[in-house]
């Protein structure tokens, strides 16, 4: 405990960098995989989209902030590595959850928007979008918890955050050190987490459940006994 408050700039400087690594990529994660998602559930045919995907977040991330440098020619130390890599991890995640939550939208539903005029820009953003708004927050929640936590992996390369203080308290063996790492980086996430569950209820009222809404269970009827004089 000593070495952290005695820390205490340190550990607050790489907290606001690794904040300002994670929060980026999330954003423009869902802002690009919108369209791709929309686009492979309106067409089927783009289902392979999704599979690409998939199959994407399969790359390891050390390795991939290597390659990268390579196409971008970006120094291998440059923040823009890990927003540019963590935007991809996002976006191979957020694709399938947009084109799950658009898919979950009952047909009915979209039929009767477009009866009634609207047409396709606006049955999207004044129907579909919002309907599918809280499947597509569970999959924005696990790419945040996913950015977070990758974003560590730039310590390995010297990039500022809380991943070197895993690298630097494991070189220096300060147990201190590593955990204030470990902690942080679990804290971050979860309130950023918590952020969004709240940024939720207030765009999308309509997705709260409450227990006072629920139907109640009319009185059972008993039949009474008739007895014949």
């Amino acid at each position: 405990m000593n070495w952290i408050w005695s820390n205490s700039d340190y550990i607050l400087d790489k907290t606001i960098v690794h904040l300002g690594l994670s929060v980026p990529p999330v954003i423009l994660a869902f802002v690009i995989s919108l369209p791709i998602g929309w686009f492979a559930n309106r067409y089927r045919v783009s289902r392979g989209i999704l599979t690409v995907a998939g199959l994407f977040y399969a790359i390891p991330s050390l390795p991939l902030l290597i390659a990268l440098p390579v196409v971008f020619g970006t120094s291998l130390r440059s923040p823009v590595n890990i927003v540019i890599g963590l935007t991809l991890y996002g976006i191979a995640l957020m694709v399938r959850s947009v084109a799950d939550a658009l898919a979950a939208v009952e047909a009915d539903v979209t039929q009767s928007a477009t009866a009634v005029g609207y047409s396709s820009w606006q049955r999207f953003w004044r129907v579909e979008f919002p309907l599918a708004g809280p499947v597509m927050l569970a999959g924005l929640r696990v790419v945040v918890v996913s950015t977070v936590s990758l974003a560590t992996v730039g310590g390995v390369l010297g990039v500022n955050g809380l991943g070197l203080l895993f690298i630097d308290g494991f070189q220096r063996d300060i147990t201190a050190e590593i955990v204030a790492g470990i902690v942080l980086t679990i804290v971050m996430a979860l309130v950023l987490d918590f952020l969004l569950v709240l940024l939720g209820r207030v765009l999308m009222p309509w997705s709260r459940k409450d227990a006072r809404l629920k139907p109640v269970a009319p009185p059972s009827r008993t039949r009474q006994k008739v007895v014949l004089p």
